[in-house]
């Protein structure tokens, strides 16, 4: 078993899950942050510090999907190991957040050291993480 994260995340990132983690398996991304299965040691102490629930076993229902996207995200965003202030909107995203059926799409950002590279659906490599990309 290990950890992953799932749409709750998106356009939140809180961080504080960051924090604890004893072996820095988080990545992040412009909208989100992963956690790479190979990297998790299955230790539970991030599930409950994260405020919106994003952090899940992937035994649960409907976890594979995101099982898969944590690890291709993994492979290719910065590794995170120090908590960052999150998104200036991430409250009012959460707020306005009433159910996941949306069609919205979320770009995914890879963040790199000296430049931002904004990936597109057609990217190779990539895609869109939104909740309607996911199939919610």
């Amino acid at each position: 078993m290990t950890y992953i994260v799932n749409e709750s995340c998106i356009k939140c990132k809180l961080m504080d899950c960051v924090e604890v983690c004893p072996v820095d398996c988080f990545y992040e991304g412009e909208n989100m942050l992963v956690i790479h299965p190979g990297e998790c040691i299955d230790c539970g102490v991030c599930e409950p510090e994260c405020p919106v629930e994003a952090i899940k076993p992937d035994t649960e229902p409907g976890a594979e999907k995101w099982l898969k996207l944590n690890a291709d995200y993994a492979k290719t965003w910065p590794n995170i190991t120090v908590k960052k202030a999150p998104p200036a909107d991430s409250k009012e995203w959460r707020a306005s957040r009433t159910n996941f059926n949306t069609s919205r799409r979320i770009p995914a950002r890879v963040i790199e050291a000296n430049r931002d590279v904004r990936v597109t659906p057609k990217s190779r490599h990539l895609g869109t993480i939104g909740m309607s990309a996911m199939g919610q």
